[in-house]
């Protein structure tokens, strides 16, 4: 299991970042999933041997030989059923609401709702369909500004592109922004992506920032290419916050929340690229690499909302981490 695993795993990769993946997805989804799978096999497999031995060691041979008759079939039962419920969870993405309080938000900006839209990972598995559902979701939020948080592809843009054009249905009066994440630099497309969302009505930014108003206060929101990024797409955090000052009331974009740029000024930082964990118990080691795992935390003094995304990386199935687009509300708190 655990070599099949891998190497349909890895001709998946292989295949979905080269050919068009469209006609291919179920044989890529099985391909995906079977990693998955040889995962929680191996875990129930560890914990067998590891009681086996112990029952051994005790003296107790009957018992050995009736826990692995009984545990081998309930092994294999449990892993296919924690998969099964995996994959079912992963197609239905749901809103998570967040308050986020700050006593130097802007008057004009207090309820405002900011919905942000991470890791669709559209392409490899999920198509158009998928995109336009999600769109749906974000619509009914009634968001004032809509953030896309990179690594909304997998694939190449020829092929994947245009699974991507529902986003032009977002609607918020405060408009729609997005950064690059890591997927879609890995791709060698990101110019192309990137350049795409600009024509559906997306405001890519570059390393840049722009100035939104509401209530006729002004608020900055700042953006950065992810951290792998080289040459035109490495992320130059010093150039997206030039020229903020410290009345600013600034929201930095950045893909990954490790990104984070302490000391610039940065009131909020909005991220994804965790899926929360995504596979049980992978969301244990997530804070090895990254600040924060998911939801609101406090980092270097920076408020930092972590999205789990909508989609799955790898295997198609989410068993640690439900998937959403999150709904963050600004509130103007007492100083």
């Amino acid at each position: 299991m655990v070599v099949g695993g891998l190497l349909l795993y890895g001709a998946a990769n292989v295949a979905y970042r080269t050919i068009d993946p469209a006609p291919l997805r179920p044989v890529l989804w099985i391909g995906l999933a079977w990693l998955g799978l040889a995962w929680y096999l191996s875990l129930g497999c560890l914990l067998l041997a590891l009681l086996a031995l112990a029952l051994r060691l005790l003296g107790r041979p009957a018992d050995q030989a009736r826990l692995l008759a009984v545990g081998t079939p309930a092994v294999v039962v449990l892993a296919v059923g924690v998969m099964a419920v995996g994959a079912v969870v992963a197609q239905r993405p749901r809103a998570t609401a967040y308050d986020v309080g700050s006593a130097a938000l802007p008057p004009g900006w207090d309820g405002a709702r900011v919905v942000l839209l991470t890791d669709l990972h559209v392409g490899v598995v999920h198509g158009e369909a998928w995109t336009r559902r999600v769109v749906d979701l974000v619509n009914a939020q009634d968001p004032d500004l809509v953030v896309l948080g990179g690594d909304l592809v997998d694939g190449r843009e020829r092929y994947t592109g245009p699974d991507l054009d529902p986003l032009a249905g977002l609607d918020a009066p405060l408009g729609v922004v997005a950064v690059s994440g890591n997927h879609e630099i890995e791709s060698g497309d990101a110019p192309a992506y990137l350049d795409r969302l600009e024509r559906l009505g997306v405001d890519v930014l570059r390393n840049e920032q722009v100035t939104l108003t509401r209530g006729g206060d002004p608020l900055v929101l700042a953006g950065v290419h992810d951290e792998i990024g080289t040459g035109e797409l490495e992320p130059d955090p010093a150039a997206a916050l030039a020229g903020t000052s410290p009345e600013d009331f600034v929201v930095y974009v950045a893909h990954e929340p490790r990104q984070l740029v302490a000391g610039a000024g940065v009131d909020l930082q909005l991220s994804g690229h965790t899926h929360g964990g995504q596979i049980w118990p992978f969301g244990w080691l997530v804070p090895l690499q990254q600040p924060t795992l998911a939801g609101v935390d406090e980092v270097e003094g920076v408020t930092v909302v972590t999205s789990r995304g909508v989609g799955t990386s790898g295997p198609p199935v989410r068993t640690g981490a439900v998937p959403e687009v999150t709904v963050v509300t600004l509130r103007r708190a007492d100083s």
